[in-house]
């Protein structure tokens, strides 16, 4: 979320400081992803956090969105709302659950530990697992899960599950361009989570041998 908030000062490794890491390690040319941020946060608060919205001046914190932009999302929000699954989940969910695990991690025999956190978009106590949610540019369920596997978002649920514990998780993506709903389900038998637990490992593995427990 672009608003203050005391998660994003806490100390443990998340999702995001390994893909920061993953950045340094290895460079490449990548657009500046400020605006798609400020565009997923808001699709984001408009479902999970709507008082975090002030529709009339059409802000998210400090942060104005153009009419265009704000109307685009207010359009993914209501495809959302069209999906049967997608209101289930919603309906029952609590919105931007944090969640922190101290975790023993192996990589290839080496054995260390780290503190761990994680923010889940959708989290059903009563289901035990939940979701996240993503604006798009992909317009088929192809695509989608073409641009999940780029941004690695296996990882990220692989990470969410494994701090949660759950067996089970959804990436639920929205496009921003022809505003249909795509649906990826995720097991611990699924390559979503086997290939996402590999990339994570092997990132915690360096943030360990870089920072150990230190702050990010």
């Amino acid at each position: 979320m672009l608003i203050a908030d005391e998660y994003y000062n806490r100390k443990e490794v998340s999702n995001s400081d390994l893909t920061r890491l993953k950045n340094e390690l290895y460079p490449r040319e990548m657009p500046d992803p400020t605006n798609a941020f400020r565009f997923g946060n808001l699709i984001d608060a408009m479902i999970t956090e709507p008082e975090q919205v002030d529709f009339f001046k059409r802000t998210l914190g400090e942060h104005q969105f153009t009419k265009e932009d704000f109307e685009k999302a207010e359009r993914m929000k209501a495809a959302f709302y069209a999906d049967k699954f997608c209101r289930e989940i919603a309906e029952g969910a609590e919105g931007q659950k944090v969640m922190t695990r101290h975790r023993e991690f192996d990589y290839d025999g080496f054995e260390f530990e780290l503190d761990t956190r994680c923010k889940w978009d959708l989290w059903r106590p009563d289901w035990g697992w939940g979701g996240d949610i993503k604006s798009t540019s992909a317009t088929t369920q192809a695509g989608f899960e073409n641009a999940a596997r780029h941004f690695d978002y296996d990882r990220q649920r692989a990470w969410y599950m494994d701090i949660s514990g759950s067996d089970t998780d959804i990436i639920i993506g929205i496009s921003k361009v022809n505003f249909k709903v795509f649906k990826i389900s995720i097991n611990r038998q699924s390559r979503w989570y086997l290939d996402g637990f590999n990339k994570y490992n092997f990132l915690a593995f360096k943030w360990h041998l870089i920072y150990g427990q230190h702050d990010s």
